[in-house]
């Protein structure tokens, strides 16, 4: 690794998040550029994997809107521009492709939820930001693997949820949105996705109780 990328994985590191990667921009990558008239030459991922980040936040978090978005900010914007870097983030408008950008920087697979897929995390791990530098940043070599859903049988994550939210067809937002907003879907939203739960990948770095109780209140605006 460089220099720049180990400082950078500590300087996260801090905050609970780690460093997912970089990749070197190519056409079709959607990568807008790192400044004013300056093209991007590298981009590295940010994200969490398991609970790390969980205590961080909660201990620094504060009664605003979208507050885990604020936090992140927080901690990823001036650490952006310490290191000569435009921050972009999975909610910036217009939006960007965040995940062609995390499967060009780490080894994810897409999974029959339509979440990214981890061989060593399974699902317990997000996209939270990415740093686009206007020059080469050597990238640590990352070796590839092969999707655990290949091998799958069972899927279980496609017969967990109560309401059948996900198929081939893809994701019934609507239909989980509702079961979440009747007293039916109280287990899902203060124990976390089942369908989630459900994959065997990863199940060690399950999210502690009280993250998966966040995002599924911010998902269902309980």
């Amino acid at each position: 690794m460089t220099d720049l990328y180990q400082t950078l994985s500590r300087d996260v590191a801090a905050h609970g998040l780690v460093l997912r990667g970089g990749f070197v921009p190519a056409e079709g990558d959607g990568v807008p550029d790192a400044a004013a008239g300056k093209p991007t030459l590298s981009v590295l991922m940010v994200g969490n994997t398991d609970g790390t980040m969980w205590p961080a936040f909660e201990n620094a978090r504060r009664d605003e809107k979208n507050p885990l978005d604020a936090w992140v900010a927080r901690v990823i914007g001036p650490l952006a521009k310490q290191h000569g870097a435009r921050a972009m983030y999975p909610y910036d408008l217009p939006p960007m492709p965040f995940q062609r950008w995390a499967q060009r920087a780490w080894p994810l697979h897409m999974s029959p939820l339509g979440l990214l897929l981890d061989a060593e995390f399974g699902l317990w791990h997000a996209l939270r930001a990415a740093l686009l530098f206007d020059r080469a940043v050597a990238l640590p070599l990352v070796p590839r693997t092969v999707s655990p859903c290949i091998t799958c049988a069972a899927k279980p994550c496609l017969t967990a949820c109560p309401v059948a939210a996900f198929s081939a067809q893809g994701f019934d937002y609507q239909g989980c949105r509702s079961h979440l907003a009747t007293p039916l879907g109280d287990d899902c939203v203060n124990g976390g996705c089942k369908s989630r739960a459900a994959c065997p990948i990863g199940a060690g770095h399950q999210y502690p109780l009280s993250q998966r109780r966040f995002h599924m209140r911010s998902f269902s605006g309980r």
